[in-house]
């Protein structure tokens, strides 16, 4: 979870990109508060990886990137996340420390966190264009909350359980329910 970090004061959007980059600890920043970022847990780091490995996989020989916790996203309304997950299939924007245009977010969510990922981050999310889908996985039971745009644009929810699979839009694959949670 993402607590606030003291001192501070609100900040422009530009002196946060530039303070980022020097900063040993990450911070998101929500309407010109920085927010540090804990650490995660075993189980939190395990189920990333492997969604992590299924989409890189799956990413090989397309135009897609696929990053895992330390690549940032700009949302519309200049709020600065670090997803879990995040795959970009757009050309590289100018900025090396920063994505704004990606396919797909994921957030492994604890209980920590799990109204912030299904409340604000999933507002500002929604709000980026070029998301076609923002997949929710449960830590601690195997549940996945899949948030996609219909080919009206219309954002739509499904819940997802036990062995079933998840369809990701970029990189097209499914995930499997099964594989994420393997061993746990």
């Amino acid at each position: 979870m993402a607590e606030p970090a003291t001192p501070q004061r609100a900040m422009s959007i530009e002196e946060y990109l530039e303070l980022e980059r020097d900063v040993p600890i990450r911070h998101e920043y929500v309407d010109g508060w920085l927010h540090a970022m804990t650490g995660s847990s075993r189980r939190h780091n395990l189920i990333a990886g492997r969604i992590f490995r299924m989409l890189a996989d799956a990413a090989d020989d397309t135009s897609c990137r696929v990053y895992i916790n330390d690549m940032k996203v700009r949302t519309p309304n200049d709020r600065v996340y670090y997803p879990d997950i995040m795959v970009v299939c757009e050309p590289e924007p100018d900025d090396p420390y920063l994505e704004h245009a990606p396919c797909l977010i994921v957030e492994v969510a604890s209980p920590s966190t799990t109204d912030k990922d299904r409340r604000q981050k999933l507002t500002d999310y929604q709000a980026i264009p070029s998301l076609d889908a923002y997949l929710r996985v449960d830590q601690d039971r195997r549940r996945v909350e899949r948030y996609y745009r219909d080919q009206d644009g219309t954002w739509l929810h499904a819940t997802l359980i036990g062995d079933s699979t998840v369809s990701v839009p970029c990189p097209e694959t499914e995930l499997s329910i099964a594989g994420i949670y393997e061993g746990l």
